[in-house]
This record gives C-alpha cells, structure tokens and sequence, in this order.
C-alpha cells in the first residue's frame, strides 16, 4: 500500500523545502523527495557558491585601493584551489543543515527521482507515494545551445567544478549568470571576452542598467563583442573556439562557458500521465495561487518561468501552505515589485518597473525620471579617479503624486541598500516620502532621497 502524505514536494531546493516546513508547522504531514543534494540550484551550483567567488572577486579589487588607504601594496597571486576547498566544505554544511531542519521538522526525506503515475501519486525508486497535495518544485537547467561541438564548453554547474582559474575564458551570453561570471573570473585573474548575440547586457532590465554594467566591464579590461551567434565550438579542450555564424573566430580560450540561459527540469517527471500543462518551453502553467490545470497539483519555484529567484520560490512555497493548511485562502504570491540584485562589479540592483515599462503602463506624460551619477566615496583616494566608473541611480515616478514606481542602481552596496528601499516601493511610497527622508551621510544610499 502507497505511503499518503497531506504534501509531497517533488525537489528539494528552496521552494519545496520551504512549502514542506511551512506545512508541518500547520500539523500537516509532508514528504519531500530530492535525488541530489539538498538545497537545489541555489545551495549548491547557484546563489551561494556563487556569491562566495564573487566575494573573493571583490576582495581583489579592494586590495587594489589599499595603498591609497596607507596600506602596502599586497603581492599578486590566488590559490583557487583553497578557496574551492574551503567553498565546498561550506556548501557541504549547509546540506547537512537542511537535513537536519527536515528531521527536526518532522519532514519525511525520500531520497530517489520521481514521477508522476497520476494526478496526485509519485512513483519514487519502484514504490509510490500518494498525496492530499502534490506540489511540483524541481527548478531548472543550464541550456546549451544544439551546435556542433557544444560539448567543449562548459555550463554554471561546471564553473563549480573547475579546479584552477583559467587563463583565457570565453563566456557566451547576455543575462545575469553571463555578467557574474564574467567579472568573477576577471577578478581572479584570467582574461575574459563575453560574447553577445545582440548589442547589450541585462536587456530585461532597465537600459541604464545594461548600459552601466557594460561600460564598467570594458573599463576592467573584459572584451565584449556584440553580433555573435555561435554556429560551433571547435579545438579541443584547454584550447577550445567559437565559431561565429558571420564568419569571425573567438579564442582559443582555456574555459569557454554557456551561460545562454535556463530551462525547466520537466522532461522526466510524468506530467503527460497527471495531466499537467506546460507551455512551449516546458515551463508548468499555473495561476496566481500556483494551482496547475489540475486539482492537487501545484507547481512553485523556477519551473514556472516566474521570477526565477531563490526568494521567489520560498515567498511562494510558504504561501501556498499557509493557504492549504493554515487556512488563509486568499494567500498567494504577488509578483509585483520584486527586488534583485546582479552580483557584477559593483552590484546591481533593481525593484519594480523600468522606464520603458513604466511609460508603457502610465504614459510617457505621467512618468517623471529621476538620476544621479557620482563616484562612490570609497575611491575618494584611488590614485587615478578615471580608473573607476561612476555609480549610477535612477528613481521612475509615475502619476501626479510621484510614486516611486521603480529604483535602479549599479554601485557599490547595492545589494545591501536594496532591500530596505524595496520595502519602500511596495508599499506605494512617492518621490516626496523620499525627499522628506534624512539622507544617512557619507554613504550611496542617500542619493536616492537627495535626488533633485
């Protein structure tokens, strides 16, 4: 006889281990089967290895503006491997951390791949498990483009898996792991060209964003080319080139990186025998309550091409077990006003709508854009000043009253200033609520309420 649960998530990243905790803390009885490591994408070839690289990144470029701080000029060199080890160890402890949350939970862990045999029953390892509710959290997968000699390069799950910094690197596309990457690997020392299809970075954000970011890039001495669509890889590896389709030669490179993009881990889970509807991409359809086509099945997280972000799918998770059992039933998820940060050099961050969006939904005559452009404090004693490339803010007004509709910001502490003042703009706040804010000073941040 099949096990029952009230919940089974299907994938133990963010969102279904969320979803599971959140309903046992309603007394509901939760399952979630994972086949890998806990933690999904994020824990583990995503978010937080990531955001370590890019601190060391980051620490190498600080140690380039100490002298001007009284400080010696520290020798070159970076042991990769270290830090790997001590990267690895770390991510290791937080697997072993959200096991220990599911026991103390009261979560059952069924280790195994599963797939659905019907609407709410899970065949996991030849046994099956049924469910009151099923909700499906398995998250996506690097893409890697159909060209011949693909295979040469490498994903962002690779990238983890490198065992030294490559000298020449070559990374293949314009989204957020792109530009991350891209700006870890020339921090640590190798020397980086980013190939793009198009002619910008970051073009589902606001353009000043892209424009920033690719302005700074070039200053750090990484190659951008524009135009390029890969036709093929060629070389072998350690020496591996891209073939453009008009007919010009990238590398070789030592490491050349997909970073094309994401898709949904859909293909294997049975969705055809449940009944569940995709969309063209494989991405599970689902409503504002997270509820599939059908009754029982819900889906969270990456898989729904919705915001694909680790607080996303925990946001959405927890809400959607505070519906099922802790009876708020109108709790769901508002995708709206949505804080990110892009972990470039410096930061990115962004919240609510751009400009093209916002003269799109409010009319160009109701929009009022506000910037400021100022090298942060921090490089007050660089020794040449045009070395770095201002900071930059934007705030997107929209309406008589100046509601602060979307914040923009490319500079240093961005990740950090971020979140307070995306608080600020969900709750409907207006350019003079900004104005009528003591600025904090020195710091970034009070620009944004200095803004004139």
């Amino acid at each position: 006889m099949a096990e029952h649960y009230d919940l089974v998530a299907i994938g133990g990243g963010s969102g279904g281990l969320a979803c599971a905790q959140r309903a046992t803390e309603y007394g509901a009885r939760a399952a979630v089967i994972e086949s890998a490591r806990l933690g999904g994408t994020c824990v583990n070839v995503g978010c937080v290895p990531k955001k370590v690289m890019w601190y060391a990144s980051h620490l190498a470029e600080l140690r380039e503006l100490a002298p001007g701080y009284g400080f010696p000029p520290v020798p070159g060199g970076h042991d990769w491997q270290a830090l790997r080890e001590a990267r690895d160890a770390y991510v290791a402890r937080l697997n072993g951390i959200y096991e220990a949350n599911l026991e103390r939970r009261g979560v059952a862990l069924l280790r195994g791949r599963a797939r659905l045999t019907a609407p709410r029953a899970v065949e996991v390892n030849g046994g099956e498990v049924t469910a009151d509710h099923v909700v499906i959290a398995v998250g996506g997968t690097p893409l890697v483009p159909d060209v011949p000699g693909a295979d040469l390069g490498i994903t962002s799950d690779g990238f983890f898996e490198l065992d030294r910094c490559p000298d020449r690197a070559i990374v293949i596309g314009s989204g957020y792991v792109s530009v991350e990457l891209a700006g870890v690997l020339n921090g640590l020392g190798a020397d980086v060209t980013v190939l793009l299809r198009r002619d910008a970075l970051l073009r589902s954000f606001d353009t000043m964003i892209g424009e920033r970011v690719l302005e700074q890039m070039r200053a750090d001495g990484i190659t951008v080319e524009t135009g390029v669509t890969p036709s093929a890889l060629t070389g072998d590896t350690g020496a591996v080139s891209v073939e453009s389709a008009d007919g010009r030669r990238f590398g070789p490179a030592d490491c050349v990186l997909w970073a094309a993009g994401r898709g949904p881990l859909t293909g294997e889970l049975g969705l055809d025998a449940a009944g569940v509807r995709c969309d063209a991409d494989g991405y599970i359809n689902v409503d504002r309550f997270q509820c599939t086509n059908v009754d029982g099945v819900y889906a969270i997280g990456d898989v729904t091409g919705q915001a694909a972000l680790t607080p996303v799918a925990i946001a959405a998770g927890r809400r959607l077990s505070d519906r099922l059992f802790g009876g708020m039933t109108d709790r769901h998820l508002d995708y709206d006003n949505i804080p990110t940060v892009v972990f470039t050099h410096p930061p990115t961050g962004t919240v609510g709508l751009s400009e093209a969006e916002a003269r799109a939904r409010h009319g160009d005559d109701a929009v009022r854009i506000y910037t400021s452009r100022f090298i942060p404090m921090i490089h007050a004693l660089r020794a040449r000043q045009e070395d770095k490339v201002p900071a930059v803010m934007k705030l997107v007004c929209a309406g008589p009253e100046e509601r602060v509709v979307g914040l923009h910001v490319v500079g240093e502490g961005a990740d950090e200033m971020l979140q307070g003042f995306a608080v600020a703009v969900r709750m409907g706040a207006t350019k003079r609520d900004f104005d009528d804010t003591v600025a904090i000073h020195p710091t970034s941040a009070e620009e944004l309420v200095t803004m004139r």
